[in-house]
């Protein structure tokens, strides 16, 4: 083991000038033979080496779009310390010492004969160079322990155990003090940083990679005329091959005419690839394009520029040409001015023109943005505006946006100090009844300031008691095809509200008692339209909640379910009176405040539950059946029911989410809701009907997963009276075989279908095909559209992705679409 010579200052100016001059000097040579003497100090790598090949396999992923998060400037990279400590570049993992390591002052030198002349070590046969961060084996090395040049020949073997990378190659000029050098005829691998997320397509391959030669530049490092993968070799499945590959490492990668091969078909070819090596790339340029296919917008070609502004600002333009339809422009502007401020601003549409009924010209518009104001205060906020539903049905995307018939804007500034909460509510909500233009319910609020106090205890002798109050007071309005209120209506609501709790033995009581005051600027008259007479809504309400002792007993449990079961029954009755609403008819509905009702009512609610506990004391809530049962004193509520139409009241809405009152009646359904938690879960929910005699709702869904196959059914019944809502038999499945990062075929279909139409409303189905390092999807979908006539028609589309484990994918499958 020889110690390494200590450098005095005098020698390191003096290296740095050799250097500078080398360094000018190796350009030259570069530059007109592609290779350099042993004496050029330009050619080194240092102990980053291996760990730069990694770096630029990422250049792949200029196949996808880059994200926009801000990200400043980082500075290069400093030397490693000799020590782990917290590395300076996140993205490099940090390694504990090894053990039996020489230390920093010294070199462990291995061979079957050695040779001394002077500082210069011949070393033959079998020769292994070892300090703390590297080691090299070589079949010959000449060495020179003043410089610490080292020039191996023969199964150059070379490995960095603080980066994790290894290399081959015939013959390398290396220094091991300064960590620079060169590697002819080299290919070796990198260990892969798997930054596994939702969608992305993983390995634990490590990037393989293959060159003439290689070397570092200063700062950089630079693979020649060679290729990298993170496939298995000797016959991967997609490779990136290029003249030259320049990388700074935490900066950004370069390559110079770049070819993309899958298997040994070219696909791709760019004169300069450039991907950013940050841990949040910013930089602006074009995106990859798409190409997709529907049967009523036609083919379609997509490109896009992404624009980085600044360090807190991007911009992203997409055009989509439809051959059948037009072009689409999609713009999306965002901010980011710190950790609580910040918006992201989107306009998507298209003047579509007309080859295909119906002709949908619109736009969607959508904001998302927060803002810290000081004080305490903050806002934020949510715009969704769309001009045309039209437009959403024939160009949305996805089944659940195409037939989402709501858009919903509201924007809040919020202050929460002790017991107390303030917002000031700005709200626009629109409700589109059909595709024709104006059929539409439109409601705002500009403003409406709500202002709240939590519950707060205090004790009167040893009898506790809650204060709480809520209250609010704004501007609204109304809107819709038959009629509107006047521009601004006055509301303002006050309601007070004392709890108490009383305990005897296991028996529970709470009592809870309200006043509440509601003004209206406006009314409705006899004849269905709206006044500007005030009218003052009083209330009371009084409720108290009776809280039974359970019952319990603990069984034995089968094998398959564990080692004890115990069921559990929990019963409660709450009562309910609320009073003082005689005008209920003549309230305008804004939103839940304004179908508060008169009642007097009794609800019955028993739970069963079965908790399963295995040998090693895990406790399961495997059954849950809760029924409920509301039993009303008062069958008009006060008047507010009206026979022969469906009335929506507050009372109504906690015991089933199906309407029910299309008249007077004394009795609610009877709601069951069955909860199974297993490997397979279900989920039943059932309304029955005292008054019909029958199940008038019914909601079934079963999932789970079994190995490789995994399944969900569902299906809603609905018997109920047509102006309640439409009867209905839909079913909506999936099955499939596989998993997200399994490798070989992987299935799945999904349906939604409608017994009482007859129509499939949606079909899709996905097939993959995964690789040691990349996978191939391709989609269909079918999906039925009606145009303003009624007219039946069916959208058929087709999309393909492919997948690089560990980077990306792109195509025309967006990962949120995707079933694997």
């Amino acid at each position: 083991m020889l110690r390494r010579p200590r450098v005095r200052f005098a020698d390191l100016l003096t290296g740095w000038l050799m250097l500078w001059y080398g360094a000018r000097l190796g350009l030259s040579n570069h530059a007109g033979t592609g290779s350099g003497s042993r004496s050029n100090y330009l050619a080194n790598i240092v102990h980053y080496i291996c760990h730069a090949f990694c770096l630029i396999l990422w250049v792949v992923t200029l196949l996808v779009p880059p994200p926009a998060a801000a990200q400043g400037y980082r500075p290069p990279l400093p030397a490693p310390p000799l020590i782990p400590q917290l590395s300076p570049n996140l993205n490099q993992p940090v390694r504990a010492p090894r053990a039996g390591a020489p230390d920093a002052e010294h070199v462990f030198i291995e061979a079957i004969t050695q040779e001394v002349d002077g500082s210069l070590r011949h070393l033959r046969g079998n020769v292994r160079i070892e300090t703390t961060e590297m080691q090299l084996k070589a079949d010959e090395v000449d060495y020179n322990a003043d410089t610490g040049d080292v020039e191996a020949r023969g199964h150059v073997h070379f490995e960095h155990f603080q980066r994790g990378e290894k290399l081959d190659c015939d013959r390398a000029e290396y220094n091991i003090d300064s960590e620079t050098g060169k590697f002819y005829e080299v290919s070796g691998s990198a260990t892969a940083r798997v930054n596994a997320r939702p969608g992305l397509l993983t390995t634990q391959n490590p990037f393989y990679f293959q060159g003439n030669w290689a070397e570092r530049l200063k700062d950089h490092y630079v693979l020649h005329d060679g290729f990298l993968t993170d496939c298995l070799l000797p016959r991967p499945w997609w490779r990136l091959r290029a003249q030259a590959f320049d990388i700074v490492p935490g900066d950004r990668a370069i390559a110079h005419h770049a070819r993309f091969y899958l298997r040994k078909i070219p696909l791709f070819y760019f004169p300069v690839f450039y991907k950013s090596l940050e841990k949040e790339p910013r930089k602006s340029g074009f995106l990859v394009p798409n190409i997709g296919n529907s049967s009523r917008r036609g083919m379609v070609f997509g490109v896009g520029y992404y624009w980085a502004i600044s360090r807190s600002f991007d911009l992203t333009y997409r055009a989509r040409y439809f051959t059948k339809a037009g072009i689409s422009h999609h713009v999306d502007f965002r901010g980011d001015l710190g950790a609580n401020s910040g918006f992201d601003f989107y306009v998507d549409g298209i003047r579509d023109n007309g080859q295909v009924a119906p002709v949908a010209s619109g736009a969607a518009v959508v904001l998302h943005a927060k803002q810290e104001l000081g004080r305490g205060w903050r806002a934020r906020g949510t715009l969704n505006y769309l001009t045309s539903f039209t437009y959403r049905q024939k160009f949305a995307d996805s089944f659940n946006e195409a037939v989402s018939s709501e858009t919903h804007s509201v924007g809040f500034a919020e202050k929460h100090f002790k017991d107390f909460d303030t917002y000031v509510v700005v709200q626009r909500n629109v409700n589109f009844q059909s595709a024709t233009p104006g059929d539409q319910i439109t409601i705002r609020k500009l403003p409406e300031v709500e202002f709240s106090e939590r519950e707060h205890e205090f004790h009167l002798k040893s009898l506790p008691f809650w204060v709480s109050f809520q209250s609010s007071a704004g501007l609204l309005r109304r809107s819709q095809s038959l009629f509107q209120t006047r521009q601004f209506v006055t509301r303002f609501d006050f309601e007070p509200t004392v709890t108490t709790s009383v305990h005897w033995k296991d028996v529970q009581l709470v009592p809870r008692f309200s006043v509440r005051e509601t003004g209206y600027g406006s009314s409705v008259q006899a004849n269905g339209s709206f006044t500007g007479q005030n009218i003052i809504r009083s209330s009371r309400d009084f409720s108290v909640d009776l809280i039974l002792p359970s019952v319990e007993r603990v069984f034995a449990a089968p094998s398959w379910l564990g080692d004890k079961v115990k069921h559990v029954v929990e019963p409660r009755v709450t009562y309910r009176n609320v009073s003082g609403i005689d005008d209920f008819a003549r309230i305008i509905r804004f939103d839940f405040n304004d179908i508060l009702a008169n009642t007097n009512q009794v609800e019955f609610a028993l739970t069963n539950r079965l908790f399963a506990k295995n040998k090693n004391g895990t406790v399961t809530d495997f059954v849950t059946w809760q029924l409920l049962y509301d039993r009303y004193f008062d069958p008009t509520f006060g008047g507010a029911v009206v026979p022969g139409q469906r009335n929506v009241l507050a009372n109504t809405l906690a015991v089933t989410g199906y309407s029910f009152l299309d008249g007077i009646r004394n009795s609610s359904p009877v709601a069951s809701i069955l909860r199974v938690q297993s490997r397979v879960g279900l989920e039943w929910r059932a309304d029955y009907d005292p008054v019909r005699r029958q199940i008038v709702n019914s909601s079934v869904t079963v999932d789970g997963r079994i190995r490789q196959l995994f399944f969900s059914a569902s299906q809603t019944n609905l018997k109920t009276v047509s102006f309640l809502a439409p009867p209905g038999n839909q079913f909506a499945g999936t099955i499939g075989y596989g998993a997200d990062n399994r490798r070989g075929w992987s299935y799945a279909l999904s349906t939604i279908y409608n017994f009482r139409t007859g129509i499939a409303q949606y079909i899709q189905t996905q097939t993959t095909y995964n690789t040691d390092c990349c996978g191939l999807s391709l989609q269909y979908r079918r999906q039925p559209r009606f145009d303003p006539t009624g007219f039946l028609y069916y959208d058929n589309q087709f999309r393909l992705a492919f997948a690089i484990s560990n980077i990306g994918s792109f195509g025309t499958l967006k990962r949120q679409e995707r079933i694997f």
